[in-house]
């Protein structure tokens, strides 16, 4: 590609890019810190997937995603997963109508372009199954009939730690489907003071709604415009390589504490995930610190631990650094 069109490109991504500086302030009002998990909400709706919040109760991760989908101006939903939810709950079911003598169509709560599943590992398996067709086809069928969701779509899923009591354990088919699995930790002191000041005056800033849907979905297109050299795509099949054959990157310690690595799904997700995130810097090309700064939050939720990880209280995170720190960048 020649250095006169990546100008180009350049100047159309900033241009396109201005709304993520507004969408960021709008966040930036209702949500008091936590810039990590703002951040990684954008990458994941520029980059047309969805995402996995992990944190203890109480940590704003409801808080930011509702007060994302009123800064787009979105339709947005609410599913509370507990132990009794039925798949009909989340998706809709048929319901005979007498006075019609026939089967009619109820859409769940899951046709909308924000999907907000709370505490999703509250509920049993079949459950979580029931998003496994909307998340990866973008449809939901019903009886005979098979209905398109509306555009943009994405799901937000927040979870408790799994060590939790009453917690099921995500399949690992469904965390797949997930481009990104963020990790939310407790604010600082200085923020937690500005919490409790917030909630004790009352005064709780409301989001404006700063963009369309209709935007966010020419922008993904944007986005995917966003220039990867051949040696970045190289990178990150390295990366992704690695965890599944460690030995051949020097990485000889990892081949018994990895069960399975990341799938083609992961390249895919890392990829996207690092034009969304040049993006968001207002650049038209991707370099390897976008590809490492995603890294960890792409592929935390696709390695698999052996039993020997676990009794040696390994972590993925601790993988995912060696890893990146292995692989040659380019």
């Amino acid at each position: 590609m020649e250095s006169v069109n990546i100008r180009e490109l350049n100047d159309r991504i900033q241009r396109e890019s201005s709304f993520v500086d507004l969408l960021s302030l709008e966040m930036g009002k209702v949500i008091v810190g936590q810039k990590h998990l703002t951040e990684n909400l954008l990458i994941a709706l520029l980059a047309n997937g969805h995402i996995l919040l992990e944190g203890m109760p109480g940590l704003a991760k409801t808080l930011a995603i509702s007060t994302l989908s009123k800064a787009v101006n979105a339709k947005f939903s609410r599913i509370q997963f507990t132990p009794d939810l039925l798949p009909a709950d989340v998706v809709g079911t048929l319901i005979y109508s007498q006075k019609k003598e026939e089967f009619e169509v109820h859409k769940g709560p899951v046709f909308a372009n924000f999907v907000l599943a709370d505490e999703i590992n509250r509920a049993p398996a079949k459950v979580q199954s029931a998003l496994l067709e909307a998340m990866q086809e973008r449809q939901v069928t019903l009886g005979d009939s098979t209905f398109a969701l509306p555009d943009p779509f994405l799901v937000m899923a927040t979870q408790n730690p799994v060590e939790q009591e009453g917690t099921y354990p995500l399949p690992e088919a469904q965390v797949d489907r997930f481009m990104l699995k963020v990790l939310v930790d407790y604010p600082k002191k200085d923020e937690e003071k500005l919490i409790i000041r917030m909630n004790n005056t009352g005064e709780f800033p409301h989001p404006d709604p700063v963009v369309s849907p209709e935007e966010i979905v020419r922008a993904r297109s944007v986005v995917r415009e966003v220039y990867m050299d051949e040696k970045i795509e190289r990178y990150i099949v390295d990366i992704v390589f690695a965890t599944r054959e460690p030995e051949q990157y020097g990485l000889k310690g990892l081949k018994d504490l990895i069960a399975y690595g990341g799938s083609p799904r992961a390249s895919i997700s890392l990829s996207a995930a690092a034009k969304a995130y040049a993006f968001i810097k207002r650049r038209g090309y991707v370099i390897p610190e976008d590809v490492r700064a995603v890294c960890p939050e792409v592929l935390r939720h696709r390695i698999g631990l052996t039993y020997e990880a676990e009794a040696e209280n390994v972590t993925t995170e601790e993988i995912i650094s060696q890893v990146i720190n292995a692989v040659v960048v380019p």
